[in-house]
C-alpha cells in the first residue's frame, strides 16, 4: 500500500510525493545475536542467528506465529558448550514473504536445505509447537540430517476429526488474522504462558507493529497455510517411525494443548503421554507451573534438560 501526499507549487505542475510503507523485517528490532541470511531454492531467504561452538549443533525451529525471539532465554546458556542456530521460517519473522504452501513437508524440506547449504553435523532439532511438528517430519522424510530430536509443546500429539479440523480451518482466517485488536493481541500471548514474562511485551509491540507493515497479509497468509499445514500432515500414527532419541517437554498448565473448546475432556499430561508412549526412544518431562511456551517460562529447568540429553550417547 503506497501512501500519496499531494504537493501544491506556485507556477508548477502538481506532483506525488509517496511514502513506502514498511514491511515486517524492518519493524522488528535487533535480535541478540549477529543476523544472518541464507538463500535456499525457489528464492528462499532464511533469517536465522548463529551464537557459540562446539561438537553439537542445536536447530531450533519456532512455533505458529513466532520467530527467533522464542528462544531468547535457551540460547543464552546452551550456547557455552554447543552452536546454537535458531531460524525464521519462510513467512515469519525477517524471513522472506511469499506465497508459500507452509505445509510441514515444504518446512521440512526448507530445513533440510538449510542444514545442507550450511554443512552442519551432530543436528539436534529443537522444536516448539508447529516447530516440534515439522521436526518430527523432517526426522521421517530426511533422517540421517537429524541426530536427536527436543520436541517442546510440539504440535502433532492432539489429533482432530475431519470435522474438528473444519472447524480450526473457521477459525483461522487471513480477515481475522489482519484485523485483531490490540487487546486480543495481548491476550493471545498471554494465553501462552502460566504467567506472562515480562519480555513478551517486546513481542506484543512488534506484532503490533507487523501488523501495519505492507507484507502483514502474506504473513497472515501462512499462518493460514500452516494451520491447514498441521491439519493436513498428521504424525501422530507415524510417530513410532522415529528412530532418532527424542526428549519431550509440555509444561503441565498449557492452556493451549490439548484444544479445550474441541476436547473439554483431555489435559495436557494425556496428550503429551499418549504422543510419547508411540515415540521408541522417548523421554517426557512435564514442567509445573508452565504453559505452552514452558521452554521460555521455565528455561532454567528446560535448558539443564537439553544439556543432559545432548550429553547421553546414542
Amino acid at each position: 500500500m503506497v501512501l500519496a501526499a499531494i504537493v501544491l507549487a506556485s507556477f508548477k505542475p502538481m506532483r506525488l510525493q509517496t511514502e513506502q510503507v514498511p514491511r515486517m523485517r524492518a519493524v522488528i528490532g535487533p535480535y541478540s545475536w549477529p543476523e544472518r541470511t541464507v538463500k535456499l531454492a525457489d528464492s528462499l531467504e532464511v533469517a536465522y542467528v548463529d551464537a557459540g561452538k562446539g561438537p553439537t549443533t542445536l536447530l531450533f525451529i519456532h512455533g505458529l506465529s513466532s520467530y527467533v525471539r522464542a528462544w531468547e532465554r535457551s540460547i543464552p546458556e546452551l550456547s557455552q558448550s554447543a552452536r546454537c542456530i535458531a531460524v525464521d521460517l519462510p513467512g515469519y519473522g525477517k524471513s522472506s514473504k511469499g506465497a508459500y504452501p507452509a505445509t510441514m513437508a515444504f518446512y521440512a524440506d526448507v530445513v533440510h536445505q538449510f542444514i545442507q547449504k550450511l554443512k552442519l553435523k551432530n543436528v539436534v532439532l529443537v522444536g516448539h509447537s508447529m516447530g516440534g511438528q515439522i521436526g518430527v517430519t523432517a526426522a521421517l522424510q530426511y533422517p540421517r540430517d537429524i541426530q536427536k530430536l527436543v520436541l517442546t509443546s510440539p504440535a502433532g500429539f492432539e489429533t482432530f476429526t475431519d470435522a474438528e479440523k473444519q472447524t480450526l480451518r473457521n477459525f483461522y482466517t487471513v480477515q481475522s488474522i489482519v484485523s485483531t485488536p490490540e487487546a486480543q493481541v495481548r491476550q493471545n500471548h498471554k494465553y501462552n504462558f502460566y504467567q506472562m514474562p515480562a519480555e513478551v511485551e517486546l513481542w506484543i509491540q512488534e506484532r503490533l507493529a507487523m501488523m501495519q507493515c505492507e507484507d502483514f497479509p502474506r504473513y497472515a497468509q501462512t499462518v493460514v497455510n500452516s494451520m491447514s499445514g498441521m491439519l493436513d500432515g498428521p504424525v501422530f500414527e507415524r510417530l513410532g517411525q522415529v528412530q532418532q532419541p527424542t526428549l519431550v517437554v509440555f509444561g503441565a498448565d498449557d492452556f493451549l494443548i490439548p484444544n479445550r473448546a474441541l476436547h473439554p475432556t483431555l489435559n495436557t499430561a494425556l496428550v503429551a503421554e499418549a504422543g510419547a508412549k508411540q515415540l521408541p526412544h522417548a523421554t517426557l518431562t512435564m514442567l509445573p507451573q508452565a504453559g505452552h511456551f514452558a521452554h521460555f517460562e521455565k528455561a532454567a529447568e528446560f535448558n539443564k534438560l537439553v544439556q543432559e540429553f545432548v550429553k547421553k550417547p546414542r
